[in-house]
């Protein structure tokens, strides 16, 4: 019914698109021109961003989807097992409503409650010492329990655990076994006794003392790029060498080798404070620069500036 009406639109359409694309051409000629002539006002430098700077389409980055984080409460169930074997050991079959009987039924549902004679000691810690894994989702527990009369008594808990390792259940009541095996020491690396009144020891006796007294900046001792912060507050009142050993001969020489030597020790201290005497040791790697030994590393475990410290 509107046959000619379209045609005759049809046919005007290119024309007036062509001068369309032709006046947006035009104008950004325009554009590109003023932008010249204000980039030649403005100097060479502004210039040469107006050459090189075309016109460009910037796209909006797709946002990324937050990756799902799953995290497990717990690697393994020997926290679990030691808060059970607590619980069932102060618990009784009697009194099922306590505290200590509702924990470990909680945490053991299946598991029968002792009956201690009114005289059983309980004990006053309880430490969880091994865990294994048995098979897919069953573990066994290792758990000391030691009492007021020093004595310790070991338990081995079953633990069943989910898919996740996220939940856990004790499946059986404890059995009583042996204590583990003392193992034999490894021999000790440090075998070269360095003399009480060197150098080195000198230098990580002032070490200590600052360390561990607040007596003295501890900083004057370190390495350059070394730091570490003294123990706060100071547990004790005075420190003093009682053993230094060295891994390497260079550490026993009467004068501080060249810069760049690098040695490990051990030495064994004895600190006082109000409350006695406490042999106390420690790991150290000191380094030799300008005539003196300084601290290079105190092996605690924890990493500070790519050191040990």
């Amino acid at each position: 019914m509107f046959a000619g009406t379209s045609a005759s639109s049809s046919e005007a359409a290119p024309p007036m698109a062509a001068g369309a694309r032709l006046e947006k051409l035009r104008r950004r000629v325009r554009l590109s021109r003023l932008a010249l002539f204000t980039a030649i006002a403005a100097g060479p430098v502004a210039l040469g961003v107006a050459v090189l700077s075309g016109p460009a389409t910037v796209a909006a980055a797709p946002t990324a989807k937050p990756a799902a984080v799953r995290t497990s409460l717990a690697a393994d169930p020997s926290g679990y097992a030691q808060l059970f074997v607590g619980a069932w050991l102060r618990s009784h079959a009697d009194d099922a409503s306590s505290g200590q009987a509702r924990l470990a039924q909680s945490l053991a549902p299946d598991v029968e409650l002792p009956d201690p004679v009114a005289a059983q000691a309980v004990p006053e810690s309880v430490t969880a010492v091994r865990s294994a894994q048995r098979s897919s989702g069953r573990w066994t527990v290792a758990v000391a329990a030691q009492y007021a009369d020093a004595s310790v008594r070991y338990f081995v808990v079953p633990v069943a655990a989910d898919a996740d390792r996220d939940a856990f259940t004790v499946t059986g009541v404890p059995g009583v076994v042996a204590g583990p095996a003392r193992a034999e020491a490894p021999k000790s690396p440090y075998a070269v006794t360095v003399p009480s009144g060197s150098e080195l020891s000198s230098a990580v006796g002032e070490f200590l003392a600052a360390y561990l007294t607040g007596a003295g900046e501890v900083d004057r001792y370190l390495a350059p790029g070394m730091t570490l912060t003294p123990v706060s507050p100071a547990p004790y009142t005075a420190v003093a060498v009682q053993q230094v050993m060295a891994v390497e001969e260079a550490a026993v020489g009467e004068r501080v080798p060249g810069d760049g030597t690098r040695v490990r020790i051990r030495v064994v201290v004895e600190a006082r404070d109000e409350g006695g005497r406490w042999p106390l040791a420690y790991e150290v790697n000191l380094a030799a620069r300008s005539g003196r030994w300084e601290i290079a590393a105190l092996e605690t475990g924890t990493v500070r500036n790519g050191g040990r410290s």
